[in-house]
């Protein structure tokens, strides 16, 4: 039986409960390969799947972690016991997730612009993800900073494409976690990255809106409001915090439930010092939480190394990233807590 309106308004509430986060766990192939590479892994199926065991069957998971998000092949795989992954995280009181779209691809007529792939055949997916555990979905749309870009067609396409996608998703009574990332790579300052922010996000709720999208039974996750990775004047914590704010409250609607942020090239202290700072700040009408692959999972991939021998420890190690990250919901995260 399809979950009805309010079903989808209280999961995507519980995934924005107190001091919990959700995992990002769903790296497609190629990205999971460059992570593996890093510690000299080869990216079998049998690799990832033991390395998403690491992260799923951590003890306590459900105490900082609300959802998580899995790709494709993870939904299928099992736990060594052969317990599958969906089934193993709501026994732990987490809710499973999927992420949908079908990757980025290159506009000819755009260079150095993408728009997202997936809306064909989507709602016939999601009929099988649901089946398999899937309660909310995530579709990510990029934007890069650069002379003219982003330019008006993509911050259009990309906006009907996240929009097509919540509809899809709420009719099949999944919660849309709706991603329009705007991209650090380039030396642009924290000045330009928030007014491409505040043009995404605006010109993202007018066609949420239009269409219809149920606000309340959805998630935003959107970068935080930064400086480019080579830009020559790093903005303070205090700044970022204070720039992301300034955007959400001029774009998102209050009827939103929670913003999740991603971490995008941020180190997993800055991703949480940053959340932390907004955090401190609040005086929001919504829940500001997290949504973070790299950010919760560069600790464990190191101490984990592809062996099984390393299991406790990498799970130790993603515990406390998802603690800190927990405390930094309540303002409460400082830098000297990562030596304790």
């Amino acid at each position: 039986m399809k979950e009805t309106q309010p079903d989808i308004r209280s999961t995507a509430g519980a995934l924005v409960a107190s001091g919990k986060g959700i995992l990002a766990a769903d790296e497609s192939f190629p990205t999971i390969e460059k992570r593996f590479a890093k510690i000299n892994v080869p990216s079998t199926e049998e690799n990832r799947r033991a390395y998403r065991e690491v992260l799923i069957t951590t003890p306590g998971i459900g105490e900082y972690i609300s959802g998580v998000i899995l790709f494709d092949e993870t939904v299928r795989q099992k736990t060594k016991a052969g317990v599958p992954f969906p089934d193993f995280l709501v026994s732990r009181g987490v809710i499973p997730g999927i992420k949908v779209d079908k990757g980025t691809q290159d506009e000819p007529d755009s260079p150095g612009e993408k728009t997202t792939q997936g809306l064909e055949g989507l709602a016939e997916r999601l009929v099988e993800y649901r089946d398999l555990g899937a309660r909310f979905t995530k579709w990510r749309a990029v934007y890069s900073i650069g002379q003219n870009l982003p330019s008006d067609k993509i911050v259009q396409a990309n906006a009907n494409g996240l929009a097509d996608y919540a509809v899809i998703s709420q009719k099949a009574g999944l919660v849309p976690i709706v991603e329009p990332e705007v991209l650090m790579d380039g030396d642009h300052t924290i000045q330009k990255c928030e007014e491409v922010t505040t043009r995404v996000l605006t010109q993202v709720f007018s066609k949420l809106q239009e269409n219809g999208v149920d606000l309340s039974g959805m998630l935003l996750k959107p970068n935080m409001v930064i400086s480019g990775k080579d830009c020559p004047t790093k903005a303070t914590s205090q700044e970022i915090a204070e720039a992301t704010i300034r955007t959400i409250k001029k774009t998102v609607p209050t009827s939103v439930p929670g913003i999740v942020f991603l971490s995008g090239g941020q180190t997993p202290e800055q991703a949480t010092l940053y959340l932390s700072q907004m955090n401190k700040i609040g005086g929001v009408p919504w829940q500001l939480s997290f949504s973070f692959g790299r950010a919760l999972q560069e600790p464990v991939l190191k101490t984990w190394n592809g062996s099984s021998e390393n299991l406790e420890a990498a799970q130790k190690a993603f515990n406390k990233r998802a603690r800190l990250n927990s405390l930094a919901r309540y303002g409460k995260y400082s830098p000297e807590m990562e030596n304790e």
